[in-house]
């Protein structure tokens, strides 16, 4: 199955504030919050939210095909991505601008604070998707991640027009883009991916209920933090996956994108809605174990054994059947 993934391409820069940032915030006082926070720790890790979806398919054996707009300075990163086998042949050079930033604090309840400066991801809007379909052999299934809001909106058109299905997934653009253009990226999708509080304000910036947007997209998944994963949809009973236990608990950047690499692979095999979840919640979870977007590594057996812990055999099975050791 080919998967291109758009979106962000980033490097991230990861810090940890030892306290509680609501502990700091004045309900009385929001509307002129001045606040600088003493960190005791800075990381920085290679990030974006499609290359590490991207990242976390090729663990799992897959061959995503990143798209999206860097910096000259993308050099070791590409080799990075490629090496761990996403294809990077369709990822855009800025002659201008350098690949873009990611900044966040977590402080000691896994809340975090973060900005995004785009660099060259501003570039994005340029990138046509029908060459690199021609260059694939055709494309499956299009990922339009947080991006470019322009780029965004262009892929979501391409997609349409050219009959790609496609995983509308806006969640950190939804504070930037307005009703209209959130009513023409979700229209159509083959799937919709949120977290809870995006989906409502989805519902709030649209206009649209609950079930006007289940009108307008197949299947609807909503990550849900420690409750877990729903998925809806007209033609499909809701089904409820809850997480798979950590280890321990060190940063939860990422895990978001993670659960999307994880959730996609099962698609990508032919699983069930519920085992693909299963299987995005595993990946979701061993990020939250790691500092860092890409920093960990999935073995083939030891991933199996934990999944027959979370959710049982059967779904053990069903995934040691596609899950190479050499993935």
């Amino acid at each position: 199955m080919q998967i291109a993934v758009t979106g962000s391409i980033a490097t991230d820069n990861l810090m940890h504030f030892p306290g509680l940032f609501s502990e700091q915030l004045l309900a009385d006082q929001l509307d002129h919050v001045s606040l600088s926070f003493l960190v005791d720790d800075l990381v920085v890790h290679r990030g974006g939210i499609a290359a590490n979806i991207s990242f976390g398919m090729a663990q799992l054996g897959l061959k995503p095909i990143l798209v999206g707009a860097v910096g000259a300075d993308f050099g070791d990163y590409r080799s990075w991505l490629e090496r761990h086998g996403v294809d990077c042949g369709s990822v855009h050079v800025s002659d201008v601008a350098l690949t873009a930033r990611f900044i966040c604090t977590t402080d000691d309840d896994m809340s975090q604070l973060a900005s995004f400066y785009p660099g060259a991801m501003s570039e994005a809007r340029e990138i046509e998707l029908r060459p690199i379909a021609e260059r694939v052999g055709g494309l499956d299934l299009v990922v339009i991640s947080p991006n470019d809001p322009a780029a965004m909106i262009r892929h979501t058109r391409e997609c349409l027009q050219a009959g790609y299905p496609f995983v509308a997934d806006p969640s950190q653009q939804l504070a930037r883009m307005d009703g209209a253009e959130i009513r023409e990226l979700v229209d159509g999708a083959a799937y919709l991916v949120t977290n809870d509080y995006e989906r409502s304000l989805m519902e709030q910036k649209t206009g649209w209920s609950t079930q006007e947007i289940l009108d307008r997209v197949q299947v609807r998944v909503t990550t849900l933090g420690k409750k877990g994963v729903e998925i809806t949809g007209n033609a499909i009973d809701t089904v409820h996956v809850p997480i798979a236990g950590e280890v321990r608990r060190v940063d939860p950047t990422g895990v978001g994108d993670a659960f999307r690499a994880g959730f996609l692979a099962g698609v990508s095999w032919e699983l069930s809605l519920e085992r693909s979840a299963q299987i995005g919640s595993l990946l979701a979870t061993m990020v939250i174990e790691t500092v860092g977007t890409q920093e960990y590594d999935v073995k083939p057996a030891d991933f199996v054994d934990r999944l027959a812990t979370a959710y049982g055999e059967e779904a053990a099975a069903d995934v040691r059947a596609r899950l190479t050791p050499d993935a």
